[in-house]
């Protein structure tokens, strides 16, 4: 039995998590392992709820479960509430709660939708496969950061702070992945402005010394976004700070085709972790069977893969979607001409079938 906290959020996040969920109970049956769900409520509908966007006893619930899988929150209605009390709070909130400093987001490109990336053939033909190792708990996003009159005028300022433990053992979880993969590491910063990022160079040298099978190579951040463009098959494993990551990762999922094929996982120390779609709530499709669910349904397997330890439930969902998309059923994000129209609901089904 594995206990698994479920919050599907706002917006597509019900939609999408209601997919996944199915497909779970998909393995349950056919890998003889039982799975139980603890729902939660954050982001939006909490704050509607509750008035909050997790309350502390929900997120001490969440931290007594193995893992948790996460829809999306946010949206429009709740734009102008102050900081502390916006959705993505719920967010922040779970991150530093479950200690989970490194975010895994992979961005790869399926034969079958290399139509559906924007990117000139002749460089989606060089194939795209990359890992974005992302720090999820430190940086701007948890540094000091208020509001203040200074002379008169009124002074916003969120702060960029990193540690050297904290980059060592985000830069450790990069070189691992690396291992197993093509083995090549670019670490991302602003070194020739930022001190932060000066910092985080020298430490992720200095751990590279442990790697010696592992290239290391540095680029500043404006280049990498424009090299992700350019030529994208230069890259396997990205290793940057929490803001840069979470820029550089979305512009990787569109690269790829669509933000709705993108998984994630957060992870800290053990094997607990925190599993969700890198896409956001998506309001003006919510409710209307629009969504593509198969970001949600890979980071289903990536919690499978990653707190349960359970690869070839793992290798039958990413199968499943491989034949869905061979078939040519596509939602309405990633559809070509010639191709199969399906709703998120459709989508679900049919994958739930191919495991």
């Amino acid at each position: 039995m594995h206990r698994i906290a479920v919050i599907p959020g706002d917006g597509i996040g019900p939609e999408v998590i209601e997919q996944a969920l199915l497909v779970l109970d998909k393995v349950s049956s056919k890998f003889g392992v039982k799975f139980e769900y603890i729902f939660i409520d954050a982001g939006g509908c909490a704050i509607d709820k509750y008035g909050v966007p997790i309350k502390d006893e929900d997120l001490e619930l969440v931290k007594k479960c193995e893992a948790t899988l996460l829809g999306a929150v946010g949206g429009p209605k709740w734009d102008g509430l102050p900081g502390n009390l916006r959705p993505e709070q719920a967010l922040l909130k779970l991150r530093g709660g479950l200690k989970v400093y490194a975010n895994l987001r992979p961005a790869v490109l399926y034969d079958e939708l290399k139509d559906s990336s924007p990117l000139k053939k002749e460089i989606v033909s060089r194939g795209i496969d990359i890992l974005v190792v992302r720090e999820l708990i430190g940086g701007m996003y948890f540094g000091p950061k208020g509001r203040e009159v200074k002379n008169g005028d009124e002074v916003a300022y969120d702060t960029e702070v990193y540690s050297k433990s904290e980059v060592r053992r985000i830069a450790k979880v990069a070189f691992e992945a690396a291992r197993k993969r093509r083995k090549k590491v670019t670490s991302v910063d602003k070194a020739n402005i930022l001190e932060s990022s000066r910092l985080w160079r020298e430490t992720v040298e200095e751990v590279a010394k442990d790697y010696p099978d592992v290239a290391l190579n540095h680029m500043y951040v404006d280049n990498a976004s424009m090299q992700l463009v350019k030529d994208p098959s230069q890259f396997d494993v990205i290793l940057t700070s929490n803001m840069f990551g979470d820029i550089l990762s979305d512009e990787a999922s569109m690269i790829v085709g669509s933000i709705g094929m993108l998984a994630s996982a957060s992870l800290g120390e053990g094997r607990v972790g925190l599993y969700e779609p890198i896409h956001g709530t998506a309001p003006d499709i919510a409710g209307q069977d629009l969504a593509n669910p198969i970001a949600t349904i890979l980071s289903a397997a990536m919690m499978l893969r990653y707190s349960f330890d359970m690869e070839d439930a793992v290798k039958a969902i990413e199968n499943a979607v491989k034949i869905a998309l061979k078939e040519g059923y596509r939602t309405r994000d990633i559809y070509t001409e010639n191709c199969k129209l399906v709703g998120t609901k459709q989508m679900g089904k049919i994958i739930c079938e191919n495991i």
